[in-house]
């Protein structure tokens, strides 16, 4: 299946912006949680 160019949905930059700050929020989520799971398996090692 062949999919032409113009099927495409074009994105305004507000919403490219919005999406940019969203994936930007979502990685600093990601890197928090794993920073807590480091630091509790590090804790619960600890003599």
């Amino acid at each position: 299946m062949t999919v032409a160019s113009d099927d495409r949905v074009r994105l305004t930059e507000a919403e490219k912006s919005a999406r940019r700050k969203r994936s930007i929020a979502i990685a600093i989520v990601l890197v928090a949680l794993v920073a807590i799971f480091y630091v509790v398996s590090i804790v619960k090692m600890a003599p």
